[in-house]
């Protein structure tokens, strides 16, 4: 019993000891909200119906007094020529599905590339490469073969004054005429 009083007393000595060394600091602050914060929110634009090509775009913008958002739809392009494309094949116009999908300088190059050119005014295989040769502007813009066509297309061209060819017929044909 002796020992319960020692110990006893050793930690009401602790206790008195360390409640003398605390400090009571006292914090006393206001704190001020009198300003909202901005909710200018982008609104959502949901696509659930992936069949439409078309994809939604939403912003928004924010300051201590006005707030704007907008959103608006921009088509898919790409999305619709497959689409077009697969209805067209769906159909049996396999050729008018391809020549839709080369309308993409892309599909135009990977099959030039497979030595298959795209069809091209009812023309098929060589003579649809033989209209690509005479008429390269129609080539989609961004193919990397456009620039090729051009450069043989200007270099086929005549050069030269044809102007002393034409007065010489007029002339012929002038002395035709008299005779």
């Amino acid at each position: 019993m002796k020992q319960l009083l020692i110990i006893l007393a050793l930690f009401t000595v602790v206790g008195i000891a360390t409640d003398a060394k605390a400090e009571t600091n006292t914090v006393s602050s206001t704190v001020v909200t009198n300003s909202t914060p901005p909710t200018a929110n982008a609104p959502s634009i949901i696509n659930s119906n992936s069949d439409i090509c078309k994809v939604g775009v939403g912003a928004s913008v924010q300051n201590n007094i006005v707030g704007l958002a907008s959103g608006i739809v921009i088509d898919d392009e790409l999305c619709q020529k497959l689409k077009l494309s697969r209805s067209m094949y769906a159909y049996g116009m396999k050729v008018a599905a391809v020549s839709l999908l080369c309308q993409d300088p892309r599909v135009w190059d990977s099959m030039t590339d497979a030595g298959t050119p795209c069809p091209a005014r009812g023309f098929i295989g060589a003579e649809a490469a033989k209209y690509w040769e005479d008429n390269p502007d129609e080539i989609p813009d961004g193919s990397r073969y456009k620039p090729e066509y051009l450069q043989t297309k200007v270099e086929e061209q005549p050069t030269g004054d044809n102007n002393a060819l034409k007065n010489f017929g007029l002339m012929a044909l002038t002395m035709l005429l008299l005779l």
